[in-house]
């Protein structure tokens, strides 16, 4: 039987006004028309700024997010089963990097469904490649404990790992505690340690900070709400 195959298709982290796929990836995903999505309102808009063929109003979106049980993704599936080509669609990135689309892939991996990821910008690689910190060795750890005790905690046990095997942590917050974060870092972290941050990437109002805490800037910029990566590298 001849399955479809599931194309992981990244989004934009913020703008798109800017082309983000290359062009003949872009038209080999233009015809689909079942999707599946993140949240259905941005995946329209990152459609219709491809060019998707069929009216936006007339594409089969469902919806995979944080939400969804495992007995979803079965059904999530069946088009595929059934010989269609399907989209997978994060919110900002690439689908299945820090997205719940990880379980579908793999569940498409179970049933013999070939894969398809396309180039697309990822902030985690993006921010990395921007930061000066160890590029060999790396790990993505995530969001960090929301209280201000679990956080330093964990800042600290990071840069241990960090300084024991000289690998780069890679990790993330909710916007709206990125300030928390932020003075959490300089204040529990060793002066030497290098703490990066990359906000905005790819938008005009990109900014990337990276120094040892000992020289970050006194007048901390305001990236309250602001989609972030942080860093830190203890050689």
């Amino acid at each position: 039987m001849n399955y479809g195959s599931l194309w992981l298709i990244p989004a934009p982290l913020g703008d798109e006004n800017t082309p983000w796929l290359l062009e003949h990836e872009r038209l080999a995903i233009v015809a689909i028309k079942y999707f599946i999505v993140e949240a259905e309102k941005t995946a329209r808009k990152h459609l219709k700024a491809l060019g998707v063929t069929s009216p936006i109003r007339d594409l089969d979106l469902q919806l995979l997010n944080e939400h969804n049980q495992s007995d979803d993704l079965s059904k999530l599936i069946q088009p595929l089963l059934q010989g269609l080509d399907v989209g997978l669609i994060s919110e900002a990135g690439c689908p299945a990097v820090a997205d719940p689309g990880a379980n579908l892939v793999a569940l498409a991996h179970t049933k013999g469904i070939e894969i398809k990821p396309l180039v697309g910008p990822s902030s985690i690689l993006m921010a990395l490649m921007a930061s000066g910190a160890n590029g060999q060795r790396f790990t993505f750890n995530g969001y960090l404990p929301a209280d201000t005790l679990g956080r330093k905690q964990a800042l600290k046990d990071l840069e241990k790992k960090s300084q024991l095997s000289n690998e780069t942590q890679i990790f993330i917050e909710t916007p709206y505690r990125n300030m928390s974060l932020i003075e959490d870092a300089l204040q529990s972290l060793n002066k030497q340690t290098r703490f990066c941050i990359a906000c905005d990437l790819t938008l005009p109002t990109q900014k990337i900070i990276s120094k040892p805490v000992g020289q970050w800037p006194k007048d901390i910029p305001n990236l309250h709400k602001k989609p972030c990566i942080f860093i830190l590298h203890h050689e």
